[in-house]
This record gives structure tokens, sequence and C-alpha cells, in this order.
């Protein structure tokens, strides 16, 4: 048997789309920010994805593991100038035939006069760092910076285990006091329910970007590590405005019906969608001149390190600021406390006036109740009022 009262109706949350004004372009809602994205309505979506990726990325961690540079490992780094016709690959065979083995890895750093083809290998003796000089001054004859032949034109710089063991707990320690540093922070500046969500997309913004870089094999040296820094700050001051903005919206909502605390917080994400749209573009540009101008024709491999990391980072700290930390604040706020009683309470009456619009006035008349809506007068009903009134 259905039931007919529609104030006792169970209300999906999740389900529910707030009543939209006219209906405009896409970028014409993404500019002016009007609320038009369902960004909490949809937060399902938005959970399933973003552990989708971490579960990728813990993964790839736990599995793959992260490709550590020299500085951290520790070995033989060899550079010598990439004159032209010189390969990488050709770098790698005089480097197996001097020595026997192969070595980790060979890449071409910088373009024209200042490109350099680095060689890492593991820790070599001094027996092998003549054999491997002699043998890569043999085959290519590399010039110096004066544009004579020269032997010292081949650069071999050795980094001990115990160094780069050292870098490594330093590094880790940095990680983890700037984490709690943060997480103070966050403590004081936000109350409960936001200092969790904003921790939470912290977490999430660390694990994804980590594990990005270990799913792609990036080489993790001390710029990237400081690199993850930066972009952690960068994370927190989105979750600053994006917070911000949630207060400013939800101020007072509680003692209001007309609007839930999820529809202001959806359009306070909406209102600064385009906000961190911009500054992450913004932010991003001169990460890629970075690229492109400091690795690609200067040659700098630590600037590389740094704009990686930055690169990946701000793309995914943009996400989870809007669509993972907003979500999540809003839905700690409706399962505890007076938000949960509130949002019940205006998605009740709103099911209710919309209901009573659509029963059927017969139906209503035979329980003797009178039409929930609006207040208009049901059909062939006499007028009521001062001037009926008068004729009595």
């Amino acid at each position: 048997m259905s039931n007919d009262n529609p104030t006792e109706e169970s209300v999906n949350l999740d389900s529910y789309e707030p009543t939209q004004g006219p209906k405009h372009g896409f970028f014409e809602r993404l500019y002016t920010g009007t609320g038009g994205f369902p960004i909490v309505s949809r937060r399902k979506f938005f959970y399933t994805l973003s552990a989708v990726l971490l579960l990728i990325s813990l993964l790839s961690i736990g599995v793959r593991g992260f490709t550590l540079g020299i500085d951290f490992e520790g070995g033989s780094r060899i550079q010598i100038p990439a004159a032209e016709g010189v390969t990488t690959q050709e770098v790698e065979d005089v480097y197996s035939q001097a020595l026997g083995h192969g070595p980790v890895s060979v890449q071409k750093v910088g373009s024209g006069d200042a490109a350099t083809i680095q060689v890492r290998s593991e820790t070599l003796d001094l027996e092998q760092i003549d054999q491997l000089q002699t043998a890569l001054y043999d085959e290519f004859q590399p010039k110096d910076s004066s544009g004579q032949v020269s032997r010292n034109a081949i650069s071999i710089a050795e980094i001990s285990e115990t160094w780069g063991g050292q870098i490594t707990q330093k590094a880790l320690i940095a990680l983890a006091v700037f984490v709690l540093l943060t997480m103070v922070y966050i403590a004081i500046r936000f109350e409960r329910d936001m200092s969790i969500a904003a921790i939470v997309s912290l977490f999430f913004n660390l694990f994804v970007t980590a594990g990005i870089y270990s799913l792609v094999g990036f080489e993790v040296t001390p710029a990237a590590v400081i690199g993850l820094l930066t972009i952690l700050g960068y994370v927190l001051y989105d979750n600053v405005v994006v917070f911000d903005k949630v207060e400013e919206n939800t101020r007072g909502v509680l003692h209001l019906n007309k609007r839930t605390y999820a529809e202001q917080a959806n359009l306070a994400a909406n209102q600064t969608l385009m906000r961190s749209i911009s500054t992450t573009v913004i932010g991003i540009l001169p990460i890629i001149g970075m690229l492109v101008i400091a690795v690609w024709l200067l040659g700098v491999g630590t600037l590389k390190d740094l704009a990686l990391v930055q690169l990946v980072g701000m793309i995914v700290g943009a996400y989870s600021s809007i669509f993972l930390a907003v979500p999540v604040l809003v839905s700690i706020k409706e399962r505890w406390g007076p938000v949960a009683a509130h949002t019940k309470k205006v998605l009740d009456k709103r099911a209710g006036v919309g209901a009573g619009a659509r029963v059927p006035v017969g139906a209503s008349a035979a329980r003797g109740a009178r039409p929930t809506g609006s207040g208009a007068p049901r059909p062939g009903s006499r007028p009521s009022g001062k001037r009926q009134q008068r004729r009595h």
C-alpha cells in the first residue's frame, strides 16, 4: 500500500538537485559561478574517482616503489658534452664495453652547445673511472668550454651511500615536520569539520602526487622533495580560499528554511571554481616555461625535478580542494549535529510542497485535507475574504 502523506517520504540527499534558474551555457556558468555544477550532489562520483586515484597511487608506491635519484641511493654520475651526432645509445654501448655491465640510466639534457649526456651508474672505483673516462675520450673526443679537445671535459662525481642515506632521512624528517605544522595550522584556522576535510585533502594530494611519481617513474631527487613541500603549501592556500567562501555562504543558514547547508556549500564551490582554474593555469604557465627554457634549452636537471612535482601537485591540489574537500565537509556536517536536522527539515518541507501540488483535488477532499502547495484556490471554489464575508 503506498503512502499518500508526502511529508513521511524519505528524502535522498545525494539524488536531490536544487531548483535552478534559467539555463546558461557551460562557460557562462563557469565564469559567473552561479552554482550550476552539481559538485556536492554528485559527491559519490567524486568519492569513487578519488578512491580509485588513491588506490592506484598506493599500489604503485607499494609495488613499484620510487626511482630514487643518485643523491638518495649513492653512486657515480658521469657527464660528457653531447657533440653533434652523439646519441645516448652510443654512450651506453661504450660504457658497457669498457666496464662489462650497463649503466643505471643514460639521458640527454639540454640542447645546442649546452647539451650534455648524463650517465648514472653504481659506485665506481678509481680503476673503473679511469677505464671509462679513457674509453669515452677515445670514442667521442669531447671539447671543454674553450673548444679544445680535452679529457677533463668528461666529469665524474661520486656520491656515497652513507651520504645518500642521510639525505633521505633529512628529507623524510622535513616532510613530516611540514605536514605536522600544516595540520596544527589547519586545526587552529578552521572549525573542527573543516579541519578534518582540509587534512583529508592534504593527505590525498600528498599520496596521489607521490603515486604519480612512482607510476610514471620520475626520479625522486632533493629538488623533488622541496617541490612537494611547496605544492602542499599551495593546497593549503586553496583550501583556505574555498572554505572562507563556504563560511561566508553558510553563515546563518540554520535560521532559514530556503536553502540547505549543502546547497550553499555547492554555491561556494562553484563561485571559487573559476578562480581555482585561473590560479592553477597561471601557476602552471611559469612551470612549463621552466621546463622548456631551463631544462630543454639550458639543461638544468635540478629545475626539471622541481618543476615536474609542482606541475603534478598543482593539478591534483586544484581537484582536491574543490571536488573532495567541500563534499567531505558537507558529508560530515549532514551526518552529525544541527546541520543534519536542518537539512532534513528543509528537504521535508520542500518535498511536502512539491508533492502537494501533484495530489489530485478529489483525493485530498476525500481525506478532509487541504492540498499542500502555494495556497492557490481550487478550481470552481468561491472567493473568500472580507468581500465574501460582507455579503453575509
